[in-house]
């Protein structure tokens, strides 16, 4: 006699192929969640980019000051790119934790995680001149 081991996950894998029933269905809903919700992330980024770039084109076209104008845009854009690095994550971690919980996509998860959350601190202290987690410069000093 063969005995067989099999994770969780393999278990419920081999339910949603054979039959096809709620668990595939609920598997291919998710699937198509993650992937709404990755395709959200890259419109929220070049919406802001876009609109960032019409925003200061504009500014340039009716003289405002350029540095304002620049410092308008870099924020516009900066705001776009963090919210759609969070999405982007928030995508990343339900693909990897319902559809392919392996140690490879865990670890890969969490490199990508690294990467973005260093990202993220990095656009926050190029637009707001200081680490996340410390109060703001006070002015004049």
């Amino acid at each position: 006699m063969r005995v067989v081991e099999a994770s969780g996950i393999d278990l419920f894998r081999a339910a949603a192929s054979s039959d096809g029933g709620f668990i595939g269905i609920a598997l291919k809903v998710v699937d198509y969640a993650s992937i709404v919700i990755e395709l959200l992330a890259v419109v929220i980024i070049v919406v802001a980019v876009v609109y960032g770039t019409v925003v200061f084109l504009s500014a340039r076209n009716a003289k405002a000051p350029r540095k304002e104008a620049y410092d308008q845009y870099r924020h516009t854009v900066g705001d776009g790119l963090l919210l759609g690095l969070e999405i982007l994550v928030a995508g990343d971690v339900i693909r990897t934790v319902i559809l392919d919980p392996t140690l490879e996509s865990v670890a890969v998860l969490g490199a990508l995680v690294v990467i973005r959350t260093f990202l993220t601190w990095s656009l926050v202290v190029e637009m707001e001149g200081h680490w996340p987690w410390r109060s703001k410069p006070e002015q004049g000093h």
